[in-house]
């Protein structure tokens, strides 16, 4: 898939947890001949299924998926990771004449690819460094870890906001680590769209959702993961961390299951506003059955210029 000016051709299709990417990610791939990347930052552990909504092999329908299942949660997974084994997978993909998709709920991940952003390095700067350190001594590092949150919030979401040097450093990454350069330039002719759909019909799924994750065995998938990991990095996403107090007798099954919700209603709306903040992108409201339709329109049409 090779536009004009020679750049390879990758669709994004992003959009709020809950909104259906999914479903209509393989009904693209089956319509265009494509493959599918993950963009979410817990599918690419291995064993955490239930709770990240991991697809299945039945959802997949036979399209080839990838960046799910290649991390162990004994490890960490970063930005930089995530681009390097994209921009690998795009030429894998390419090589077998397929279209790359990219799919995922963290839009961070896909912003640092499309945008040229380089969230690596291990440089230091200890004047801003300092200036945190101050800030957490005189307001308390929940005030830091709020302003990672406001900025970043899929970077927060892995980020122990009680451990002082990981907040630090989340902060001083997303400050000079995220500039554009010549040597990390797009590289790729894309169409990017977002899923949204009304806010009351998105919370209804997502309420829906957590009652079905807790249905198929959220609590003894969390109970088996937390016992033979502790706290790992995808242990503090929404949908594992909720459980963990519940394990522990401090909450009820319904508190639990009601909070995993509202965490994840407060989360599908920082990723919309993150979302908007982004370049390029094309919003579809998926309750409307001819926004869907245009979708496949404009890829058609798109793909044939």
């Amino acid at each position: 898939m090779i536009d004009i000016n020679n750049k390879p051709q990758v669709v994004f299709l992003l959009g709020p947890t809950g909104v259906g990417k999914t479903d209509l990610s393989i009904k693209l791939a089956k319509q265009f001949d494509g493959e599918i990347i993950s963009a979410d930052s817990v599918q690419i552990f291995k064993e955490f299924d239930i709770g990240s909504a991991k697809v299945t092999q039945e959802e997949m329908a036979g399209v080839t998926h990838y960046g799910i299942d290649i991390v162990s949660p004994k490890e960490e997974f970063s930005v930089s990771e995530f681009v390097d084994y994209t921009k690998n997978k795009i030429q894998e993909i390419l090589s077998h004449n397929k279209l790359p998709i990219i799919v995922g709920g963290t839009a961070l991940y896909v912003k640092s690819l499309v945008e040229g952003y380089n969230f690596g390095g291990t440089e230091k700067h200890q004047e801003f460094r300092d200036n945190l350190e101050k800030e957490i001594s005189e307001k308390g590092l929940e005030s830091v870890y709020q302003r990672l949150q406001s900025l970043a919030p899929e970077i927060a979401q892995k980020t122990d906001g009680k451990n002082k040097v990981r907040v630090i450093r989340a902060l001083e990454i997303l400050q000079y680590g995220t500039e554009k350069t010549k040597e990390n330039s797009v590289e790729y002719d894309y169409k990017i769209f977002a899923l949204t759909m009304p806010r009351e019909l998105l919370y209804q799924r997502i309420n829906k959702r957590a009652e079905i994750m807790v249905s198929r065995g959220l609590v003894e998938e969390v109970d088996k993961l937390y016992g033979k990991y502790g706290k790992c990095q995808p242990m503090r996403a929404i949908g594992y961390k909720e459980v963990v107090p519940y394990l522990k007798g401090e909450i009820s099954l319904e508190e639990m299951t009601s909070i995993i919700s509202q965490h994840t209603r407060n989360y599908a709306k920082r990723q919309l506003t993150f979302l908007r903040g982004m370049q390029d992108v094309n919003f579809v409201d998926v309750a409307q059955e001819n926004e869907k339709e245009r979708i496949f329109k404009e890829i058609e049409k798109w793909l044939r210029k």
